[in-house]
């Protein structure tokens, strides 16, 4: 079985930084895209960034310059570095990716369980 453990949320700020963690762990094969996801209260939940193993970025235009998200593909493991937080930044920000879990199955998308951000002065 597959897990993405998300971590590195908490309070902050306005205008302060959190560097946010994934870790996948489990039966593993290949791992294609990765994302950061997030959702507040009574809004859906919206995409934020996404890497391709290459390493080529897309971001949501409400992130963009602020918001840098990476990974490190030998530890199956993905960063999300948020500046210049804002209060709208506050949700719940979810760990999800693409994975082969054996080289004989079909790749399946796996969520983390999610790790709160809030910015409030």
């Amino acid at each position: 079985q597959v897990q993405l453990v998300e971590s590195g949320g908490g309070l902050v700020q306005p205008g302060g930084s959190l560097r946010l963690s994934c870790v996948a762990s489990g039966s593993i094969f290949s791992i294609s895209d990765m994302a950061w996801y997030r959702q507040a209260p009574g809004n859906q939940r919206e995409l934020v960034a996404r890497i391709a193993p290459g390493g080529s970025t897309n971001y949501a235009d409400s992130v963009k310059g602020r918001f840098t998200i990476s990974r490190a593909n030998a530890k199956n493991t993905m960063y999300l570095q948020m500046n210049s937080l804002k209060p709208e930044d506050t949700a719940d920000y979810y760990c999800n990716a693409e994975i082969l879990p054996t080289r004989w199955s079909t790749k399946s998308h796996y969520w983390g369980q999610g790790t709160q951000v809030t910015v409030s002065s």
